[in-house]
């Protein structure tokens, strides 16, 4: 991204801080017109990026070109004339209507703004995705099989890339949730860090974990969770808390590729964690239009487990090299901590909304204005006029790239549905299965984890969810003996978990990589490690489907049953890998850990109190026995 000189840099501060003080407003007091909303959202967050990110590395870095300025003229038009033309397009027949040559025209500046705003400020691999949309769109015709599609005119391409917003596009659904209420949750982020919520979040890491065997470790999967809570991307959150915590560990005697994997695996599951998650979150609640507030409560159990899978792999590796905890200078005292405990008030506010079913953009807005109403409370965290300025802009610059990604997603879900290719797709999976309800999750996992390497977290969401879910619905519910729409949430919290997961799987995982700078190490190895440190993702990716006690279903009995299973199977597996459990393993033993770990975790043909027989019987066998026998 540019350093812009001083004048031009304010100007776009104040433009960024001035439209994301407006989307602030419409959560509080109501939004416009759908179609003037996501009009207005791409007008002010996609003509920036060109101002913002360079064309290619020997464009100037202080300040934008003419054809800069060119590109960012030609992305304001399209938007501009549908919110000057709203109701005209509002009431228009969707394919029955003229698409008028001046239509095509704003319509191709609209979807070649959005692909070069893509490749420059988000990922080329989904502007090549989008592509390949289009071009299956046009000349899907001619491939054979269940690739064949019907003939489309360019007129009804463009028509359904950008103006259907019924249906999906530029202008669909997917835009209209980032427009709203992720729109709002992001300033809501902003301004806790602005506040100081993050030194909160870091001395209250350090303070609990700070004084035991690999203290930096658990600090950074600590802090890294809370910080997740508030930072929209797993990078942003590697970069901002590993540059503390990565030399930390390496400097207690972490070896870099692991501690990047640490940091990369803590930093992807911010996303997963409750009260704030990603913002695949809040379109999981638009496509399945499950309240958002139940989402959070049926993704809390697994992701606290995610986090304490992480504790447990930190530990045992620790333990094993020896490991002494934080040096007592570098832990801040508990009266550090309870300088900024009036923090949590807002977040405490937010929740509480949440749960009385108040809608996602109010909450935030009210928890927002809570936030700086609360920081005033102490000087350290009081948010002055230019404090608040900053947090606006910092929320304006995070939601500019997320705008062009969601867009451009649109237009692919766009694609996919009016060719049919989510049938198609989804039936090849299904074949590939054939009728084996978990080789059908396999490989809708690994859809998912390669879909990653080229897309940020929610398109790929997006993506896979439109392809997998429709065949989850349909096998499992034969497969496991329940209504479709009882697996409609854990079918998209199962594509969800490894959409996130994508960011740290190898081999690319830009996450993973983010780390690697930072440690210096190997990127691939990073991501090896990060995979590792993860693991949890994947054991309750899958119990969402076979465990419903993972999502406080069932009663309180199954609750603690699968809650208890995911516990002993995750820390036999990181015990396993590590070669500790109590005091070192052998070979035999860890291979015999990681055989009950993984038969507790994933083997679902025998009862639930057998697979936690297993695994406990494993743990106390291979942990204990040994340590009692050498007593003796």
């Amino acid at each position: 991204m540019r350093d812009l000189a001083a004048p031009l840099k304010l100007a776009v501060t104040l433009w960024l801080a001035a439209a994301a003080a407006i989307h602030l407003y419409f959560g509080g007091f109501g939004f416009p017109e759908p179609l003037t909303t996501r009009g207005f959202h791409l007008l002010v967050f996609v003509p920036p990026l060109f101002l913002l990110y360079p064309a290619r590395a020997a464009s100037p870095k202080g300040r934008p070109s003419l054809p800069d300025w060119l590109w960012a003229a030609a992305a304001a038009a399209p938007h501009a004339w549908v919110m000057a033309h709203w109701a005209d397009v509002s009431d228009r027949m969707e394919y029955v209507d003229p698409f008028t040559p001046t239509m095509a025209v704003l319509a191709v500046l609209a979807i070649v703004t959005l692909l070069e705003a893509t490749r420059r400020a988000v990922e080329v691999g989904l502007a090549w995705m989008v592509i390949i949309s289009l071009a299956y769109m046009q000349w899907g015709h001619w491939l054979p099989g269940v690739l064949n599609t019907r003939p489309f005119t360019p007129n009804e391409i463009l028509e359904a890339s950008w103006l259907v917003p019924s249906a999906g596009g530029v202008y669909g659904p997917l835009t209209g949730i980032v427009a709203t209420t992720i729109a709002v949750f992001i300033i809501f982020g902003a301004f806790m860090q602005g506040s100081g919520t993050g030194r909160l979040f870091s001395n209250l890491g350090a303070a609990v974990a700070g004084r035991f065997t690999g203290g930096p470790a658990k600090v950074a999967v600590i802090t890294s969770g809370l910080f997740g809570t508030m930072s929209g991307s797993s990078v942003s959150n590697v970069i901002t808390t590993g540059a503390m915590t990565i030399p930390l560990m390496v400097r207690i005697g972490y070896r870099p590729a692991i501690a990047g994997g640490i940091e990369s695996a803590a930093s992807v599951g911010g996303a997963l964690m409750p009260p704030v998650m990603g913002a695949a979150a809040f379109v999981m609640a638009e496509i399945t239009g499950i309240a958002y507030g139940d989402i959070v409560v049926a993704a809390a159990i697994g992701a606290v487990l995610y986090y304490f899978a992480i504790l447990v792999a930190v530990h045992v590796e620790a333990k094993k090299a020896g490991m002494a905890p934080m040096p007592a200078a570098d832990i801040p005292p508990w009266r550090e901590v309870a300088q900024d405990a009036h923090l949590i008030l807002p977040v405490a506010l937010l929740v509480w909304l949440m749960t009385e079913r108040w809608s996602g953009n109010f909450a935030a807005f009210w928890a927002t204005i809570a936030m700086v109403a609360t920081a005033a409370l102490r000087r350290r965290s009081r948010m002055g006029p230019r404090a608040i300025l900053e947090s606006l802009a910092n929320a304006g610059l995070t939601m500019a790239p997320l705008a062009v990604s969601i867009a451009g997603a649109g237009i692919v879900v766009s694609a996919l549905t009016a060719t049919g290719m989510v049938v198609a797709l989804g039936g090849i999976i299904k074949d590939l299965a054939a009728g084996s309800f978990p080789l059908l999750l396999v490989l809708l996992a690994v859809t998912v984890l390669v879909l990653g390497m080229g897309l940020p977290t929610t398109p790929s969401y997006i993506i896979a969810a439109a392809i997998g879910v429709p065949q989850i619905l349909e096998l499992g519910s034969a497969a496991l003996g329940v209504p479709q729409a009882a697996l409609v949430l854990p079918a998209h919290l199962f594509i969800f978990y490894f959409a996130v997961l994508a960011d740290a799987s190898p081999p690319v995982a830009a996450a993973a990589f983010a780390a690697a700078a930072i440690a210096r190490a190997s990127p691939l190895v990073t991501s090896m490690e990060a995979t590792r440190f993860g693991i949890a993702g994947f054991t309750v990716g899958f119990a969402f489907l076979y465990d419903p006690g993972i999502m406080l279903r069932g009663g309180l009995g199954a609750v603690l049953v699968a809650t208890a299973i995911q516990v002993v199977a995750l820390t036999a597996l990181c015990a396993a890998y590590a070669g500790f459990l109590l005091r070192p393993m052998g070979p035999v033993a860890r291979l015999l850990l990681a055989a009950a770990g993984f038969l507790a975790a994933f083997y679902h043909g025998v009862p639930d109190l057998l697979r936690l027989g297993i695994g406990a019987g494993a743990l106390l066998l291979l942990g204990a026995g040994p340590l009692l026998a050498g007593r003796r």
